[in-house]
């Protein structure tokens, strides 16, 4: 969606100037991050735009070819698609490539639910683009000096509720090869966050090593094993080897815990057993003893 606070005033003067566009004509923006899915929520779009066309137009910006690049609107044009429509509305705009990267990043922003890969390369394109203009960036600076003017970093995160350290590590992201970053997008039974900025400065090479290994194990590394695993590359000493042992290790998280079914024990113990304490040492007396047995059975079986 676009917000008329994200247009110029000339745009909210042309707004009502939308054209129809053939939807063979629209192409995507080049290297664009966000990702269109044939999902529930794209079911329900093509849906709304069955029964009331698109709303809202889509910014596009003419190619030399004479076909058109869409600067916002990827999901709408693929709604029209499923939709079968032939031509969708269409704003035109005359800009220049880093003007359309701040547009098109700004504008997917807004969505309700952004993957970390797709924010890590949108602060990625919108920080370059803004280099190219001219204005300060200070990727690599890490003091935050009092009264220090807030670095475009910070500006973009202030825009998008994240801080710019926060900013600087989503960019971090984009420095993990695929099969890892598509890890850090999953829900279930990917990899965290912080983890995955600490293996982002793992070589390539390590990286897919790496990857191996998580596969091998079932098992994401933790917060600790991944600044080990940073600490050790940037010394030179990071070795498969290490790396195997590194993984193989068991995160506190990775061990099972028993369930025991209370109301099924409480009927089972002695009535002189009454509080927790004293049925975990009643369980372990037992246990004991059960094992003492078959220790028994063993040696008198030699």
């Amino acid at each position: 969606m676009i917000y008329l606070s994200q247009l110029h005033g000339k745009d909210i003067l042309n707004i009502e100037k939308a054209i129809p566009i053939p939807i063979e004509k629209l192409f995507d923006f080049p290297n664009h991050p966000f990702k269109v899915n044939d999902d529930k929520e794209m079911e329900n779009m093509v849906e709304t735009v069955k029964q009331g066309g698109i709303i809202m137009p889509l910014i596009v910006r003419q190619r030399a070819d004479g076909n058109y690049e869409i600067i916002s609107g990827h999901r709408r044009k693929r709604a029209g698609q499923l939709a079968n429509l032939k031509e969708v509305p269409c704003i035109i705009r005359d800009l220049t490539d880093d003007e359309a990267t701040i547009i098109m990043v700004d504008s997917n922003m807004q969505r309700e639910k952004i993957l970390p890969s797709e924010k890590a390369f949108a602060y990625k394109m919108k920080l370059e683009a803004q280099k190219h203009q001219g204005q300060r960036t200070d990727l690599e600076q890490t003091s935050d000096q009092v009264g220090r003017k807030l670095e475009t970093t910070g500006k973009i995160g202030q825009e998008n509720g994240d801080s710019q350290t926060q900013v600087k590590r989503y960019i971090r992201l984009t420095e993990l090869i695929p099969e890892l970053l598509e890890l850090v997008d999953k829900e279930k039974d990917g990899m965290a966050f912080n983890p995955a900025v600490e293996i982002s400065y793992l070589k390539e090479d390590e990286q897919y090593i790496l990857l191996n290994l998580i596969q091998f194990n079932d098992a994401t590394p933790s917060q600790a094993q991944a600044k080990y695993l940073k600490k050790l590359s940037q010394e030179g000493r990071l070795t498969t080897e290490k790396m195997e042992e590194i993984m193989g290790e068991q995160k506190p998280n990775q061990v099972e815990k028993i369930k025991l079914d209370a109301d099924k024990i409480q009927r089972l113990l002695p009535k002189e057993v009454k509080t927790q304490k004293e049925t975990e040492e009643f369980i372990i007396k037992c246990i004991k003893e059960h094992n003492q047995r078959e220790k028994n059975k063993r040696e008198l079986s030699r």
